[in-house]
């Protein structure tokens, strides 16, 4: 691991919920002063951020992690099965941001980009974690729910990913990356190792077992406005 490697793994780690913050004599000093700058970090577009950052400002590291940090844990949290295990797929995510933030084109969003290193980061966690081996939860679910809508738009954010972390490991991921990501089952294949045809049909039982869950959620709820 590089020097500057190592130096923002340190940072980062001090940034993270529940981490132990890095003592500032700690801290390399192979990177450049921070940039002395009176506008607030609300105000700096993405562009400022990252040009900043290339210059070797650890301010405007911090700003960049701030900006993108919240969002990005509702995304690996969303493939993790644990915070902890969420915390970690976060820091190797924004270790890989900064590692290759020069190699950004910005011809997208960069919310964008660092959201799609998230989830590539989150893959790298769970084959390293839990083998995407065949699952079975005993159920028969139908191939095509295209009859079968639902929507998530009454229950919050804690709610839902109850849900969706329950479910078995290789539902979790295809689920979140055709649903969520907006990826495409031949692509989620590769990313997988299987076939696009077993992408749909997991896909599907995925969302068979979230609507029976769902619904479970919908009868506790009137019971407990009826109570």
């Amino acid at each position: 691991m590089s020097a500057l490697s190592v130096t923002m793994d340190d940072g980062l780690r001090s940034l993270l919920p529940g981490r132990a913050a890095a003592r500032p004599e700690a801290v390399s000093s192979s990177l450049s002063a921070p940039v002395r700058t009176l506008t607030p970090p609300s105000q700096l577009s993405d562009l400022e951020l990252i040009d900043g950052c290339l210059a070797g400002s650890r301010l405007m590291q911090k700003y960049l992690y701030e900006r993108f940090a919240g969002r990005m844990m509702a995304v690996c949290l969303r493939y993790a099965q644990t915070t902890f295990e969420a915390e970690d797929v976060l820091q190797e995510g924004f270790l890989t941001v900064f590692k290759n933030l020069g190699s950004f084109r910005r011809e997208c969003p960069l919310e964008f980009w660092v959201r799609r290193i998230m989830v590539n980061a989150a893959l790298r966690q769970h084959r390293r974690n839990a083998p995407l081996v065949a699952v079975s939860d005993g159920g028969e679910y139908p191939e095509d729910l295209a009859g079968e809508e639902f929507t998530l738009s009454n229950y919050n954010f804690e709610e839902l990913l109850g849900l969706v972390q329950d479910l078995a490991p290789r539902y979790q991921m295809v689920f979140n990356l055709f649903a969520i990501e907006g990826y495409g089952h031949k692509e989620i294949g590769e990313l997988l190792g299987i076939s696009e045809g077993t992408s749909k049909s997991q896909y599907s039982r995925a969302r068979a077992i979230l609507k029976n869950k769902i619904e479970r959620l919908d009868a506790h709820r009137s019971h407990g406005f009826r109570s």
